[in-house]
């Protein structure tokens, strides 16, 4: 990873834990968001996952405020996200263990 690729990810990390955090106090049974991205073709390789504890919690979430807050998030790092229907999933920690036996690194590669 190159030292500017090590900068953005900082710089990511720092702005989406601040969503995180408000999104823990503001959004019944969120847990935690994570961020993967190949540094070759971003910021269009960018996807975040949101996670929340139940399938029925995210179903149930105003997910247009989280991706409101999430692009508000990056405006700063002038990173935009051009199609957040492929951008910004939607997951719980119930749908993970019934399906990958709560094994986020499979779920999630």
């Amino acid at each position: 990873m190159k030292k500017s690729d090590k900068k953005m990810d900082n710089a990511l990390r720092v702005a989406l834990t601040e969503v995180c955090e408000h999104a823990k106090e503001s959004h019944t049974g969120f847990e935690w968001l994570t961020h993967q991205v190949n540094y070759a073709d971003f910021p269009r390789s960018l996807t975040i996952t949101c996670v929340f504890d139940t399938h029925h919690h995210m179903e149930q979430a105003d997910k247009a405020s989280i991706i409101t807050s999430l692009k508000q998030a990056l405006q700063p790092l002038n990173v935009s996200l051009n199609n957040t229907d492929k951008q910004i999933r939607f997951d719980s920690e119930e749908s993970c263990t019934l399906e990958h036996q709560g094994r986020w690194n499979k779920r999630l590669s």
